[in-house]
């Protein structure tokens, strides 16, 4: 396929991602090739949203797990995938790409709130619109957050970048005969319980029709390779 398949995408990177081989924090190396992946697909024309975690900094269900309160460290966690936010919206620009950060949460003097009509906008403009501060809500995590964006902006497809290449039988780390699935349905994804994303965010992409590609972010040419339609990753469609 010499065209890609998607016009408009909506990528979903966890906070873990960031770091690299680091213990904490934003490893500037590994956000700059995050970037020059995301770079590689914007000059073929595709519109790209992101939404972040923010487990390399803080996860809300870590605080909560150690008897803070959950909404309050939920909220917590909101702030660190808007400091994401902005690490990944520098590096685009020292890759000379224009990008965005709208956030869920005010943060006037900081970025944008988020307002789907401009984050539209921005996109039809060619820039990246990266989606900070999760829904805004507690109790919802990012993966939420990326089928709700996903579906607000006319997303094509949800991309959710791992560290496996793919949806598997069982867990290929422990399993040596386990086997990537190339396509699967919601349905059989359900029946099989297989973990894709979280249920509130796996439900909303089957009742919205929104296709999902679970792919490796650390696999060379991975995201061009699913944009342009090829075998790459596993598609989860309707």
């Amino acid at each position: 396929m010499s065209q890609p398949a998607y016009k408009r995408i909506l990528l979903k990177l966890s906070g873990e991602a960031l770091m690299g081989d680091d213990a904490y924090g934003i490893n500037r190396d590994v956000v700059a090739g995050i970037v020059a992946d995301v770079v590689e697909v914007t000059r073929l024309g595709v519109e790209v949203g992101v939404v972040i975690g923010g487990g390399n900094i803080f996860r809300g269900m870590a605080g909560a797990a150690t008897g803070m309160d959950r909404a309050t460290a939920d909220y917590m966690g909101m702030l660190a995938t808007v400091m994401n936010a902005m690490a990944l919206a520098d590096a685009f620009r020292a890759a000379g790409v224009n990008a965005r950060v709208q956030s869920a949460l005010r943060i006037d003097q900081v970025v944008e709130p988020y307002i789907r009509g401009k984050a539209i906008r921005y996109l039809e403009e060619g820039r990246v619109v990266i989606f900070g501060a999760g829904t805004g809500n507690p109790f919802f995590t990012t993966d939420t957050a990326a089928a709700l964006r996903g579906s607000e902006i006319g997303a094509d497809i949800v991309l959710k970048a791992t560290k496996v290449d793919g949806i598997y039988t069982a867990d290929p780390k422990k399993d040596p005969t386990a086997t990537r699935f190339n396509r699967i349905s919601f349905d059989e994804a359900i029946t099989r319980n297989l973990a894709v994303m979280d249920a509130t965010a796996f439900a909303l992409c089957r009742d919205q029709r929104l296709p999902i590609n679970v792919f490796s972010l650390f696999k060379s040419g991975a995201l061009k390779r699913v944009v342009m339609g090829e075998d790459e990753g596993t598609l989860v469609y309707c």
